[in-house]
């Protein structure tokens, strides 16, 4: 297992999305760490496979939803390689209800996941990278809820469209060091979170029918988005979403 130049935090990075980035990054010779909750055999599965193409990774369980466990994550990073480049806020959770019957667990769960997550690990990242004085890339993958309401996803559509504004308004203040902050903000892509709208023909048709290039996007396209926006090719670009939906947001007009 060979060290390479960079390290990146991937938040969430067992699955979906994030293991598709997680691929990305550790083909483009950069070190990395999974953070995961709960079972770690998805997590260490990944891993291995990684290490088995001689790329250099490691597995962390930690809850971003806490600070210390944010803390924890980056400390993680720095004592495994040295140095830490690159964090991908992509922990996410989504529960649907009807806004007057939404459990205020459900409430505090999601913010604290898909909003304070986010905050904790960037501000955690932020410090680390402003100490090595190489600059540095915070990603969040957002969604295209950020901009687009959504019934019965009250919670969710107002954790994104905190970040929205948590990358705008930190992208300003780390920008005299050299650290960029963007977001992603995916439509509707083909994962296990979305498992239960693809299985249905009739929600799958409905949702279909709202997007120009009328499929599902794919984690590896997510992840390719990411991987430029860590590149040297993105340098110039921050405080910014860029949306990657397969033009749904045109079509409803959003935009």
């Amino acid at each position: 297992m060979q060290s390479q130049e960079r390290t990146a935090i991937v938040t969430g990075g067992a699955t979906g999305i994030g293991a598709a980035i997680v691929r990305a990054l550790s083909a483009a010779a950069t070190n990395i760490v999974i953070d995961y909750v709960g079972d770690p055999g998805p997590a260490r599965a990944l891993v291995a496979e990684l290490q088995g193409r001689g790329c250099a990774a490691v597995a962390c369980e930690a809850n971003v939803s806490l600070p210390a466990d944010a803390d924890r994550l980056v400390a993680a990073a720095v004592a495994a390689f040295g140095r830490l480049d690159i964090l991908v806020n992509n922990a996410g959770i989504e529960a649907r209800y009807p806004f007057v019957d939404t459990p205020d667990e459900v409430w505090q769960r999601e913010i604290a996941v898909n909003l304070s997550g986010p905050f904790y690990c960037s501000r955690s990242a932020a410090k680390q990278m402003i100490a090595q004085a190489h600059g540095g890339r915070i990603v969040n993958v957002s969604s295209i809820h950020e901009e687009i309401a959504a019934p019965t996803n009250a919670p969710y559509c107002a954790s994104k469209g905190g970040l929205l504004m948590l990358a705008r308004t930190i992208a300003v203040e780390l920008a005299q060091y050299d650290i960029t902050v963007n977001n992603v903000a995916p439509g509707a892509i083909d994962t296990p979170m979305d498992a239960a709208t693809i299985a249905s023909k009739k929600l799958d048709s409905e949702l279909l029918a709202e997007i120009p290039l009328h499929r599902w996007g794919k984690p590896e396209e997510v992840a390719g988005l990411v991987l430029w926006l860590c590149s040297e090719a993105a340098s110039y670009i921050t405080g910014t979403t860029v949306v990657i939906d397969g033009g749904m947001m045109r079509q409803a007009g959003s935009l």
